[in-house]
């Protein structure tokens, strides 16, 4: 007996807000562009690509190039893509040892200068007082 395997579409699962947002989550996790577009076609797919490039403001044509892997789609786009969606961005802090903190950063410049500045008006200061 043979088995027959039918094509997998995950537009097929994705049937409410909540199914889109965790697999919009799970692909902005792999932190890959072209995994993203190809997710935000995905569900621009199940919720019919008419209807969602009317609503983002793009024709039909410029959705599909927009998605397709390998474009170099604005974050403008990208806004009005997920705005159409009925979704938006949304920003979290990363996990405490993958954050940057304020004390592990170098220094800015300015304050650089300034700390150079701090140890070289004393050192100024005793030259000056030996040439006396």
């Amino acid at each position: 007996m043979s088995t027959k395997f039918s094509s997998f579409d995950v537009a097929n699962y994705l049937d409410s807000d909540e199914a889109i947002a965790a697999y919009l989550n799970e692909v902005l996790a792999e932190d890959d562009q072209d995994l993203l577009l190809s997710a935000l076609d995905d569900i621009a797919r199940a919720r019919g690509m008419t209807e969602v490039a009317d609503a983002a403001g793009v024709t039909r044509p410029g959705l599909y190039k927009a998605l397709k892997p390998g474009a170099k789609t604005g974050f403008v786009t990208v806004r009005k893509l997920v705005s159409a969606l009925g979704l938006r961005i949304m920003f979290v802090p990363n996990a405490p040892e993958t954050s940057l903190r304020a004390a592990d950063t170098k220094p800015r410049k300015s304050d650089r200068v300034r700390a150079a500045a701090a140890v070289a008006k004393p050192k100024l200061m005793v030259r000056r007082a030996k040439e006396i």
